[in-house]
C-alpha cells in the first residue's frame, strides 16, 4: 500500500470505503475497553498482596527509633520509610519528608505553600500581579490542573526525546520574574516516555532566573518503572539535587515521588525530597497541618520493599507484565500505520504511556471514533495546558490496565480510527 499522501483521489475513496466497513464491523462488536488512564492492571496489584500480611498479629509495630507506629507523632516519617523513599528519590534520608498516600497531593500542597507563604523570605505568590509556570508539552494533565486551580498562567514549552527545549526555557526564565517554576517528569516522562539528558538537567540547575524563588517541581513518578530488568536497557537521569548544588542553586528543586504505581494506588506512600533549607521550611508549615501520617503504612512498605533494597526485584515483576503490553502497542502501530505514513509515536523503555501524534486536526476525531467503537482513550488535548493542543494531533495511549487480549482488540480499533480520520481529512481537503 502506498503512503496515503501519494494516493489518487479514487484510491483514497476506495481505501476509505474499506476502512469504514472495517470500523462498522468493530462498532457492531459492542466492545467496552478502557485505555483512558495509566492504572496498574489487576495482575500488577496482585504483586503487592503479600504486603498486607507484613503487619500480622505478631508483627513488631515499633519503629527503630522507638516510635509506636499505631499512635500519633513523627511529622516527617519513621527512619525506615525515609530510607525507602530516599532510595526511590535518589537522595539522602535526612532530605526526605514522608507524607501521605499520593505525590499529587504533595505537589498541590507545595504549590499552596508557595502561593500562601512564599519561600525563603520571598513574597507569597498570591500577592504578586502574575504567576507563570512552564509546562513541557505534551505533558501530564494533573500537573496542569494544579496550576489552573491556583490561577497560575501556563506557558507550553516543547518536549523532545532529551527533555524540554532548553533554549526556550532559559529565555523565558531569564526574561520574566513572574515565571516561577517548571513541571518536570525527568524519567520515562508522561506521556512521551522520554528521559532527560544530563545536559538538560545541568542547564535547568544552572540557568539564570529573573525570579530568585524559581522552583523546579521534579516529579519522579516513574523513577524505577523499567520494562527490562537488565540495567543496560534502563534509562538513567542525572540527580537534580547534585546538579543544583554544583550550580550554586541548592534550593531550586523539590523532588516528589510515591509508591502508587509500585504497590497500591491510593494506599501507597508519598514523599518530597529537598535541600535542608527547604525541608526545614516545609516542616515548619506542616506543623500547623498535621501531627503525622500513616506510620503503619510506612512501616508496612519499608519492610515489604526492604527499605529500598527490594525495589529492583519487585519492579522487575512489574516490568515483566508491562513490557509485553508496550511491545504489542508499538508493534500494532507499526503494522497498521507505518506504511500509510500518517502518524508517529514514541517507543519508551519504561513508564506508563506512549505518546501518539496523528495528522494535525485529527486527534479529537480519532478519540470520538474510538469511543463510538467501545474504546475509551484519554481525551484529546489533555496533554496540553487548558486542554488545548493547538495542533489537535497528540493522544496519550495508556496500555497498562487491559489484559493483553483486550489491549490487542483496543489497538485494532484505535489504528482503524486513525486511518479513518486521516482519510476523511485528506478527502475533505
Amino acid at each position: 500500500m502506498p503512503r496515503y499522501a501519494d494516493m489518487s483521489k479514487a484510491e483514497l475513496e476506495t481505501e476509505l470505503a474499506q476502512v469504514r466497513a472495517r470500523y462498522d464491523e468493530m462498532v457492531a462488536r459492542g466492545l467496552s475497553l478502557n485505555m483512558a488512564r495509566g492504572k496498574p492492571s489487576a495482575a500488577q496489584l496482585e504483586l503487592s498482596l503479600p504486603m498486607l500480611d507484613v503487619l500480622d498479629a505478631d508483627a513488631d509495630l515499633i519503629a527503630e527509633d522507638g516510635t509506636d507506629c499505631r499512635n500519633y507523632g513523627v511529622l516527617d516519617g519513621i527512619p525506615e520509610a525515609k530510607r525507602l523513599m530516599a532510595a526511590l528519590l535518589d537522595d539522602e534520608p535526612d532530605n526526605v519528608i514522608v507524607l501521605g498516600n499520593a505525590s499529587l497531593t504533595a505537589m498541590y500542597d507545595a504549590m499552596a505553600r508557595l502561593m500562601l507563604f512564599g519561600t525563603q523570605g520571598a513574597a507569597p505568590w498570591n500577592q504578586l500581579p502574575a504567576v507563570k509556570w512552564l509546562c513541557p508539552v505534551p505533558g501530564y494533565d494533573r500537573h496542569f490542573t494544579i496550576c489552573e486551580a491556583f490561577g497560575i498562567e501556563m506557558i507550553p514549552v516543547t518536549m523532545d526525546e532529551h527533555g524540554p527545549d532548553m533554549d526556550e526555557v532559559e529565555r523565558l526564565v531569564a526574561a520574566d520574574e513572574a515565571v516561577k517554576g517548571i513541571w518536570c517528569v525527568p524519567k520515562y516522562s508522561n506521556p512521551t516516555g522520554a528521559t532527560y539528558a544530563d545536559e538538560v538537567v545541568r542547564r535547568l540547575a544552572a540557568m539564570d532566573a529573573a525570579a530568585p524563588d524559581f522552583r523546579i517541581f521534579w516529579d519522579n513518578a516513574y523513577a524505577v518503572h523499567h520494562f527490562s530488568a537488565d540495567a543496560s536497557e534502563q534509562d538513567t537521569v542525572l540527580d537534580i539535587a547534585v546538579a543544583c548544588a554544583e550550580a550554586g542553586n541548592p534550593d531550586r528543586y523539590l523532588k516528589f515521588g510515591s509508591t502508587s504505581k509500585i504497590t497500591f494506588p491510593g494506599a501507597g506512600v508519598a514523599a518530597v525530597a529537598a535541600s535542608p533549607a527547604n525541608v526545614a521550611e516545609i516542616k515548619r508549615h506542616m506543623n500547623a497541618q498535621a501531627i503525622g501520617h500513616d506510620k503503619l503504612n510506612q512501616l508496612r512498605h519499608a519492610r515489604f520493599l526492604n527499605e529500598g533494597a527490594g525495589l529492583a526485584e519487585h519492579m522487575a515483576r512489574h516490568g515483566a507484565l508491562m513490557g509485553p503490553k508496550f511491545e504489542l502497542v508499538c508493534r500494532r502501530l507499526d503494522e497498521e500505520l507505518t506504511e500509510a505514513a500518517v502518524a508517529t509515536w514514541t517507543t519508551p523503555r519504561g513508564g506508563y504511556f506512549v505518546s501518539f501524534d496523528g495528522p494535525d486536526g485529527t486527534a479529537r476525531r480519532i478519540v470520538e471514533l474510538a469511543k463510538g467503537a467501545g474504546v475509551t482513550m484519554t481525551g484529546a488535548g489533555a496533554t496540553w495546558p487548558y486542554g488545548n493542543d493547538p495542533a489537535d494531533g497528540n493522544i496519550r495511549i495508556a496500555p497498562s490496565l487491559p489484559p493483553l487480549e483486550e489491549l490487542d482488540a483496543a489497538m485494532d480499533v484505535f489504528c482503524c480510527c486513525v486511518k479513518l480520520a486521516a482519510l476523511e481529512q485528506l478527502l475533505a481537503a
